[in-house]
């Protein structure tokens, strides 16, 4: 592990693995940090074809924080870390994650590939009714933090706002980062009110020429499924993948699948 400066001074702990062509993965909001792609092996197997990059987003695990939150800090904190790794990289995010992936392909000329599985934000009939849902989820969320029921919070969060099924749950608690995911959950709700107030410029996004890739699961909430139509539609050169039989956490519940897709978009010439 290494720690690199943001723009903001803010200390962001990066890691490294593997050997190949270079892949930087960002987490999404229900992880802990980067330990999340330790899940199901997904960090080794991916090492067998990359070198793997992964850091700890802001206010989680080893990388330090600021005292007040905004989303436009973690796509800078995000392009810092692929300047720092040098061209050229796949940036590769999920959920959360991927909606900072997004922003940060606008922010470093590093890239030459860019994978996301299924961004989220407000967006068409969905916004209204999902955010003011989004805010009585966090709004108990909050309640339950302050009374020192962590635990029970992050779970609400998996199955009212990331729409995961008990299965899914179960896997996310049989897995060795659960307490460190429980230990965040504080950063949850200053997370969902970001994303609240994002608002998604299809235009801008056709400065995104680099290969895309979007990926997205079949049992997925709707809302996750037309965010990735709209920001397929967006982007030049994209196109959508989908995980038939799977949600929002294909790479928890059927990580060689994906691992394939990842491998054969990075291999693919252009």
């Amino acid at each position: 592990m290494e720690k690199i400066k943001s723009f903001d001074g803010t200390p962001i702990a990066v890691y490294k693995s593997g050997s190949g062509p270079k892949l930087l993965l960002v987490h999404g909001g229900g992880a802990s940090d980067q330990k999340r792609w330790d899940i199901a092996g997904l960090r080794s197997a991916l090492a067998e074809h990359f070198t793997v990059y992964t850091f700890d987003r802001r206010g989680r695990g080893e990388s330090g924080d600021a005292t007040e939150y905004k989303l436009e800090r973690e796509f800078e904190d995000a392009a810092a870390v692929a300047d720092t790794i040098g061209e050229p990289v796949i940036l590769l995010g999920h959920s959360y994650g991927a909606q900072i992936a997004l922003e940060t392909a606008l922010k470093t000329s590093t890239l030459y590939k860019l994978i996301l599985y299924e961004p989220v934000f407000p967006i068409g009939d969905f916004e209204e009714s999902y955010w003011e849902y989004s805010k009585q989820v966090t709004s108990n969320m909050q309640k339950m933090v302050d009374d020192g029921k962590n635990e029970q919070a992050l779970i609400l969060f998996l199955k009212e706002l990331v729409n995961l099924n008990p299965a899914e749950i179960e896997t996310y608690r049989s897995a060795s980062d659960w307490q460190d995911r429980v230990r965040a959950v504080h950063t949850i709700p200053r997370e969902e009110q970001a994303t609240a107030n994002y608002e998604f410029d299809a235009a801008k996004f056709k400065a995104i020429t680099i290969p895309t890739l979007l990926l997205s699961g079949s049992e997925s909430p709707p809302l996750f499924k037309e965010v990735t139509k709209t920001v397929n539609a967006a982007i030049p050169n994209s196109r959508v993948v989908i995980f038939e039989g799977h949600g929002h956490v294909a790479m928890n519940t059927a990580p060689e699948l994906f691992v394939k897709e990842v491998l054969a978009f990075a291999r693919e010439t252009n």
